[in-house]
């Protein structure tokens, strides 16, 4: 199996538990004389069921990726990387939004508001991240479907 189809199953599982607690929630009380929609014992079989394959298959994903080298890096710490730049991007995208806001004087009297920085060199940055982290994804996603899932 590909990592990226390990990937793809993980978060497929993920979603089906999402819904699974709310199927379990919504039969864990009915009005007495009724019956549930759905049988909270065989929901309950089912989400042990989805747990036990979820952890088999981070703890294979976890480490093909550690054990997975790309130019002497691990896709582990490629990640890394990836999640620590999108962090950054977001925080940079926030803080140029803020300093690129005009703010309006109605009178002369009034206090003039200044960036305290140069918005078009922090735009310049944000959109050298913004390549960075792009690239980077291409090349762990490429590393996804080039990878074969370890075993153990």
């Amino acid at each position: 199996m590909k990592l990226a189809t390990a990937l793809s199953e993980r978060a497929d599982i993920q979603r089906r538990l999402s819904q699974l607690h709310t199927r379990l929630n919504n039969n864990a009380k009915v009005q007495e004389g009724d019956e549930p929609a759905e049988d909270p014992k065989a929901l309950l079989k089912e989400l042990d069921a989805l747990l036990e394959r979820l952890e088999w298959l981070m703890a294979r994903i976890n480490l093909t990726n550690s054990r997975t080298l790309a130019d002497g890096v691990t896709v582990t710490e490629l990640i890394a990387r990836r999640d620590c730049l999108s962090k950054r991007l977001n925080i940079l995208r926030g803080f140029l939004d803020t300093a690129s806001e005009k703010v309006d004087r109605y009178s002369q009297k009034e206090i003039k508001i200044l960036s305290t920085v140069k918005v078009s060199q922090l735009q310049k940055q944000v959109d050298a991240v913004s390549k960075e982290l792009r690239e980077l994804d291409e090349r762990i996603q490429g590393l996804n479907w080039t990878t074969e899932l370890l075993e153990s």
